[in-house]
């Protein structure tokens, strides 16, 4: 299985046992806690009035959409160990890059790996992700922005991201 693959992301394992925990989560306790909150709000009468009610519902439509999101993104993913640090850029790299003269630093990969972290994410299929999936630390490329105009980067350095 390719990492490049369209509905493929690349996971290490730690990602994918946070993950896979927090939809064992969603799918059993909080299913449940969601459900009694809507019965609770139901009990006390008039839906149409009852905030409770409608923000257990939404609640509710917020958690099947992230078990969707969980249940497809685990059953597509490729979990692997680290990428090499060999500074060749790939998914699960930590890259500092200088993109039109300003430096930047971003994971690679799916957001879902940098996981509680600030730092920004990029996937390899975003158009400055596919421009520099491959390259080397010194490598310079460009890229096509959605506005049309091509966007000189600069690979800085490349390190295997480790949360």
């Amino acid at each position: 299985m390719s990492t490049t693959d369209a509905s493929v992301a690349w996971l290490t394992q730690e990602a994918h046992d946070r993950l896979k925990a927090e939809l064992d989560h969603l799918s059993g306790t909080g299913r449940i806690e969601v459900v009694r909150k809507i019965e609770e709000a139901r009990s006390e009468g008039d839906l149409k009035e009852n905030g409770g009610y409608h923000a257990a519902k939404e609640e509710q439509g917020k958690i099947e959409a992230r078990i969707r999101h969980l249940t497809d993104l685990l059953r597509n993913a490729h979990v692997g160990e680290s990428p090499a640090d060999d500074g060749i850029v790939e998914a699960g790299m930590l890259v500092v890059a200088k993109v039109a003269g300003d430096e930047e630093k971003f994971v690679l990969g799916s957001r879902e790996i940098a996981g509680e972290t600030d730092l920004q994410v990029f996937s390899e299929k975003s158009p400055l992700g596919a421009s520099i999936h491959g390259m080397k630390v010194g490598e310079k490329g460009s890229y096509q922005a959605p506005n049309g105009k091509d966007i000189e980067v600069e690979i800085v350095s490349a390190k295997p991201f480790t949360g």
